[in-house]
């Protein structure tokens, strides 16, 4: 058995790798950037070792850096996680010829299913059926066009050494294809090196259904089910699924042998995943449904795998590559209920998704029976813009799949994260679409209907109740009143946008600070506005802090200066607006943090007004 593993990876993998590797008593040792100097993978490895840069070219596809990590903490193997360097056969030779362990396929395995085209070759002679397409050297324009016609559109050009979306064009119109075939190769040739393109039926209801392999180096190859991932959006896998809707045993049966053919055709050994592609216009029929192709390595998605099956694939993969048979025989291996996985991402639905960075001051995930997240971060990281801004895989499992599905959406709307965005309310939407409640999604699906899903929910009524009885609980905010009466109502910002708030029974009339609105997987500032127009928080013992993550454009004091109440200190830019901090008695500036141009977190001290000695 290994004793002492590195991972070649980071964040939610490394830290999925060490959780196993330790609980089977090896010694586990973690490489990092610039940027992870302080991450969660790092903090749980038993050793660590820097090597680059906070770019990925420069740290973690560093291969000669990785393998001298090794050697001067004398790891014995090295697991490459996923992506990165997990499918690099050339990594993986120099691996091995250094003479360690490579907990992961035989190069000859990841090169013969590295090219598109050259697999599904492969698979053909295998007898795994294969989509209707071209996959031939002729990439004359002219031919090719020839050869959509005669498979009939719409079709879909593919890079042969594409992935993750890149290098792939859906045709509906021959007049169409010249344009999208030159698109399709130019940027094929700047992802991947290569303008090489295949052609294939482009399929109207698509579906995205995956078989788990694995094989040993005793010549054993099991199946472990299959998932369904066709809740996508352009195509990146947002929800997964084990097993998949609308999926009878026979073809199961008939999905799942084809998987396992494939794995032995290039001698498997490790995990991998036979990725296929359904027409689910009628149904899931054995005699519809087609490979597309192989991933070398262990899958994202894998622990809805885990979860149906009672295994630790990671576990596996450690014995099988220390030299052990499969723990179990495919007659010992069954289906035991339902299991969705959701990936939580540093992203703005409501803006395009675009990646959301910063520190998580809060970072709360909710809590379900049957729950498991996987994650590679803490409150108080950073989410930097060098990585894939993944916060976590949250999973769920159930007895059924509605069971799963609503325990999915129980764990999703109580995570909060703040101040970055996150796509949780996102997914608990989709997990509520009638398409997908039936189980009959397809890739399209989000292409369609993600739009309406995307819009920003509004808190509750009832988490809008809980926020403000924390907020009106805290210290009073001196000299501040809304009206001369009790107040029954309150004027609050919340996220920078003035409401209007009902105050239970009557409430306080002076509430202060600042607290945070939990709801819906979404995380919202609530703070009091001030009537004088001014924003920002200041205590009665003259500290001024700030209200909100925001930038400071404008500082107009200096420390030492003498102020008089109400006299703009700062402004600060935040949600869109501006807020201005004013003195809230006669005094002088003790203290100043702020500086025009920087950034700071809610609750960030400004500055300090003392009140001057009489």
């Amino acid at each position: 058995m290994i004793n002492s593993l590195l991972i070649a990876n980071r964040g939610e993998i490394a830290c999925r790798v060490i959780r196993t590797a330790r609980a089977m008593g090896m010694r586990t040792v973690a490489v990092y950037s610039d940027a992870d100097a302080d991450a969660l993978h790092v903090r749980q490895a038993d050793e660590a070792v820097h090597i680059g840069p906070s770019a990925v070219r420069e740290s973690y596809l560093q291969g000669e850096k990785i393998l001298a990590a090794a050697k001067a903490t004398g790891a014995e193997a090295i697991h490459p996680g996923y992506g990165f360097l997990s499918e690099n056969a050339e990594f993986a030779q120099a691996v091995m010829d250094a003479g360690l362990v490579w907990v992961g396929p035989n190069p000859s395995s990841i090169t013969a299913m590295g090219l598109k085209d050259a697999a599904k070759k492969l698979m053909a002679e295998a007898g795994v059926p294969i989509t209707p397409g071209y996959m031939g050297e002729n990439q004359d324009p002219a031919f090719l066009a020839g050869e959509a016609t005669q498979i009939g559109y719409p079709v879909l050009i593919k890079a042969v050494a594409g992935g993750g979306g890149k290098g792939m064009r859906m045709v509906e119109r021959a007049e169409d294809f010249p344009d999208a075939l030159l698109s399709c190769q130019r940027e094929a040739v700047s992802s991947f090196g290569n303008g090489h393109v295949l052609i294939e039926k482009y399929i109207q209801r698509p579906r995205h259904i995956e078989v788990q392999v694995f094989g040993d180096r005793h010549g054993n190859v099991v199946h472990l089910f299959e998932r369904d991932c066709s809740l996508q959006r352009r195509h990146q896998k947002v929800i997964e699924e084990a097993p998949a809707p609308g999926m009878d045993a026979a073809t199961r049966e008939a999905l799942c042998s084809a998987a396992v053919r494939a794995a032995r055709a290039v001698d498997y050994v490790g995990a991998g995943t036979i990725e296929f592609i359904a027409d689910a216009s009628d149904g899931l029929r054995a005699d519809r449904i087609w490979f597309m192709e192989m991933n070398t390595r262990l899958q994202v998605e894998h622990p809805v795998t885990e979860a149906i099956t009672g295994v630790d694939l990671v576990e596996w993969q450690l014995r099988v590559a220390s030299g052990e048979a499969l723990p179990l025989s495919q007659d010992q291996l069954s289906l035991r209920g339902w299991a969705m996985e959701a990936r939580l991402y540093a992203e703005d639905p409501a803006k395009g998704f675009l990646p959301s960075i910063g520190r998580l001051e809060l970072l709360l995930f909710g809590g379900a029976t049957g729950g498991r997240i996987d994650t590679g971060v803490y409150q108080g990281a950073e989410v930097s813009p060098f990585y894939d801004p993944m916060i976590a895989k949250v999973i769920a499992q159930g007895a059924t799949r509605n069971e799963a599905r609503q325990r999915l959406g129980e764990m999703l709307g109580g995570t909060a994260v703040w101040p970055v965005k996150t796509n949780a309310f996102f997914l608990a939407r989709a997990l509520e679409h009638p398409e997908f409640v039936a189980g009959q999604v397809d890739t399209g699906l989000i292409a369609r209907d993600g739009e309406a899903m995307a819009v920003p929910p509004h808190p509750s009524a009832a988490a809008m109740r809980r926020a403000t009885r924390e907020l009106i609980s805290n210290q009073p905010l001196a000299g501040f009143r809304l009206n001369s009466e009790p107040a029954r109502s309150a004027i609050f910002l919340l996220d920078g946008q003035a409401t209007e708030i009902a105050l239970e029974g009557g409430g306080s009339d002076r509430p202060a600070g600042s607290t945070l609105v939990i709801d819906q997987g979404q995380a919202w500032l609530l703070a009091p506005w001030r009537q004088d127009g001014t924003g920002g928080s200041a205590s009665s013992d003259g500290q001024i802090l700030s209200p909100m993550p925001g930038r400071v454009i404008s500082v107009e004091v200096s420390a030492g200066a003498i102020v008089k109440k109400g006299q703009r200190l700062l402004t600060l830019e935040a949600m869109k607006m501006e807020h201005t901090l004013t003195a809230p008695f006669d005094g002088v500036i003790a203290e100043l943090n702020a500086v025009a141009g920087s950034q700071v977190q809610v609750d960030a001290l400004l500055a300090r007004v003392e009140k001057e000695v009489q």
